[in-house]
């Protein structure tokens, strides 16, 4: 049974974004022990408005390691990077640098 090549270049971009999501959480570890978007007074996760538009206590304590609105917006940065055919950051501390949240 042959593959569509569609299908085939889906999937491998699909492995190409979770490879730099990992990469980027990975790096993340280096740099934060918490989640660089998590307020510790408030105990607010910054992300929640960006990534769902609303606002929201975060139910992890700040840890980001498989958290899914700190790997939405990874997802969502890969996105914005390869539409505007950007290249992507290597490292966390690029993202975090930014002057905006996509």
């Amino acid at each position: 049974m042959a593959k569509s090549p569609g299908l085939v270049e889906k999937t491998s971009e699909e492995s190409v974004e979770k490879k730099w999501v990992n990469l980027m959480i990975k790096s993340a570890k280096k740099y934060h022990k918490l989640c660089p978007y998590y307020d510790k007074k408030t105990i607010q996760c910054l992300l929640m408005a960006t990534v769902e538009g609303r606002a929201g206590k975060c139910d992890r304590d700040g840890k980001y390691d498989g958290c899914p609105i700190f790997t939405k917006f990874l997802e969502k940065l890969y996105k914005h990077y390869t539409m505007n055919k950007k290249t992507l950051p290597r490292d966390f501390q690029d993202v975090v640098n930014q002057i905006y949240i996509v």
